[in-house]
């Protein structure tokens, strides 16, 4: 077809009326200097060139026209790892009492219902009661553990469904709390914050505290 430097893909346009018309359009690109241009080859010659030109030159417009924009993979995975190290930090921030350690992660206006159905709204409040809590009973520990982390990237949120532990030792001795949470995540400036949390208790092993209702 072509000697030099250039690379070429075409198909075979057939016009069928009073005469056969048969053409090879191939669109081609100068590999030199990467521009495209066309090589029409007329096979047989007749009083249809002309409408075979413009069939050519249909397919030729169908070949240049841009393909349609594909979707770009959200990076979700990205996001749940970011998500799946944020809750670590608060786990370690929680364990350690570390209240500076526990607001980082929150979003300022966070709301939390914990599992004795207390509510509390932004940071200074749910500090105050954790705080609270870390001062009547020094051994407080609480463990959250997702299980299920769906992100929606467009509107920058996620939910994080999980498993939670909370231990402790009252008078009459050590208690063991578990149950589920749902947590809300909103990712601003990059960085993905707690906007809220709920707590559910379904199990408690212990003394008089399993026996009332906190």
């Amino acid at each position: 077809m072509i000697t030099h430097r250039n690379t070429c893909f075409g198909n075979r346009l057939t016009i069928v009326a009073a005469q056969v018309v048969l053409l090879e359009l191939h669109l081609c690109r100068d590999m030199n200097d990467g521009r495209y241009f066309t090589i029409i080859h007329l096979m047989r010659r007749s009083g249809l060139f002309a409408t075979a030109m413009l069939i050519a030159s249909a397919s030729l417009a169908a070949c240049l026209s841009p393909a349609p924009a594909r979707s770009q993979p959200m990076p979700t995975a990205n996001a749940v790892a970011l998500i799946t190290e944020a809750r670590a930090r608060s786990n370690i921030a929680i364990a350690a009492h570390d209240t500076a350690g526990i607001a980082r992660e929150w979003m300022p206006d966070v709301h939390v219902v914990s599992s004795t159905g207390t509510q509390n709204g932004g940071v200074e409040a749910n500090l105050r009661s954790m705080q609270a809590a870390f001062t009547r009973r020094p051994d407080t520990k609480w463990v959250r553990t997702p299980q299920t982390i769906t992100v929606n990237e467009a509107w920058h949120v996620a939910s994080e469904e999980g498993r939670w532990v909370g231990t402790w030792t009252e008078p009459d001795g050590p208690l063991r709390i578990t149950g589920t949470y749902l947590a809300q995540w909103r990712r601003v400036d990059g960085r993905w914050r707690i906007q809220a949390e709920v707590f559910v208790p379904l199990q408690c092993e212990g003394g008089a505290y399993c026996v009332r209702r906190p």
